[in-house]
């Protein structure tokens, strides 16, 4: 079997790929490059200049002459070598019939623990989202921002006492209105400075938190191991960086107990498990990344499926626009008919919070026939927010 296109095809808010063969067998990938998704589509045009002719069943091998072949790497890059191992799995899954966790060593799981993501531009509305998401049957959820998900179109501005006892107030307020029954999985998107997160971590300890993810930006390291020291709620980060050597890094400086590798940013299926097995090494586990579609989703599922040290999965709700639109937006984003579950082929469902496994070979889930013209691609717009003097805010 010998690889005879590869084909980018940019959907909606995702990129996808698509990998042929001579043998009418393809797969389909998707990268995690969501701010820059062409920019990783050029780069998988790159890599098929290489493909092209190959053995779609040789992966690792694959997976090293395009991670090494040009010694630059970043997210772009890193994103398309993700599409690209993800769609080869695909093609192996089907070529043996079986699904892809089968071919990484069988379940260690019958079913997946999810979170859902919840959001709120007010504490009302924070705590209501969290409620709906245990009345539908989770008992996790995540993307919960103690700050508050206020429009990026909004200056900001708190004086330092109402930023930290405000948000651990928002907190109690959630943990008083769902119980011990949720765990809560805080998203603090890198908007404190060590210190800072240092004491917001003592302040909302009691109300017993999942853990808090990138409390500080994630470029340095000590940084955040110098948070992970002085405070006793686990640390999650892992969604910015790419290989398995920055993890190796994070972990040896214990700076992180639950590693969030994105799958479609940190080398497909291939990078995930190498990552998930340095975790282990360190008694750390994974929390996939996947703010992005089905595809993503279908992907990390076969992850979640295949290693030990797999605590709880991200789920977006994939009847509506991306999760990435819906939080980096300016304003509230208008209600549409869209729905991401209708350019596929599968999603999950989720049952008192676990998800089913795709039992299709392959990872399970496939893209509807012309999915680039029924949904065309839009390209994001450079959107951050500002302080009210002006000056960057991280959120």
């Amino acid at each position: 079997m010998k690889i005879t296109d590869v084909k980018v095809i940019p959907a909606n808010s995702f990129l996808f790929v698509k990998v042929f063969t001579d043998e009418g067998i393809y797969g389909v990938g998707e990268s995690g490059d969501w701010g820059f998704l062409m920019s990783s589509g050029e780069a998988i045009e790159s890599f098929k200049t290489y493909l092209i002719g190959q053995d779609p069943l040789q992966i690792e091998h694959h997976w090293q002459y395009m991670y090494r072949c040009f010694h630059f790497r970043g997210a772009a890059v890193m994103g398309a070598l993700s599409a690209i191992d993800i769609a080869l799995w695909d093609i192996t899954g089907k070529y043996y019939g079986v699904p892809v966790y089968q071919l990484l060593g069988g379940k260690c799981r019958d079913k997946v623990r999810t979170y859902y993501h919840v959001s709120g531009s007010t504490t009302e509305e924070l705590v209501e989202s969290c409620v709906k998401a245990k009345e539908a049957g989770y008992n996790a959820v995540g993307h919960l921002s103690p700050f508050l998900d206020e429009p990026r179109s909004k200056p900001y501005f708190e004086t330092y006492a109402h930023m930290i006892d405000d948000a651990a107030d928002r907190i109690r307020q959630v943990r008083e209105a769902v119980g011990d029954d949720v765990d809560l999985c805080l998203e603090l998107h890198r908007r404190l400075k060590p210190s800072e997160a240092i004491a917001f971590g003592h302040a909302v300890e009691k109300y017993t938190p999942y853990f808090l993810e990138d409390p500080c930006t994630p470029d340095n390291f000590d940084s955040m191991a110098l948070i992970a020291n002085r405070i006793n709620v686990p640390i999650a980060t892992g969604e910015r960086i790419h290989t398995p050597q920055e993890f190796e890094m994070l972990l040896e400086r214990n700076a992180v107990a639950y590693v969030r590798t994105s799958v479609c940013v940190c080398g497909g299926i291939t990078g995930a498990r190498k990552i998930a097995a340095i975790a282990e090494a360190h008694n750390a586990q994974i929390v996939p990344h996947n703010p992005l579609s089905p595809i993503s989703t279908a992907a990390c599922l076969q992850v979640a499926a295949s290693i030990e040290n797999f605590a709880i999965q991200e789920l977006p709700d994939h009847n509506t626009v991306s999760a990435t639109e819906r939080y980096t937006s300016s304003n509230k984003i208008q209600n549409t008919n869209f729905k991401q579950s209708d350019m596929v082929t599968w999603v999950p469902t989720v049952e008192h919070g676990f998800a089913n496994l795709p039992t299709a070979p392959g990872i399970g889930a496939d893209l509807i026939p012309d999915v680039d013209k029924k949904y065309p691609f839009n390209r994001r717009t450079i959107n951050t927010r500002l302080h009210i003097d002006g000056s960057i805010v991280d959120q």
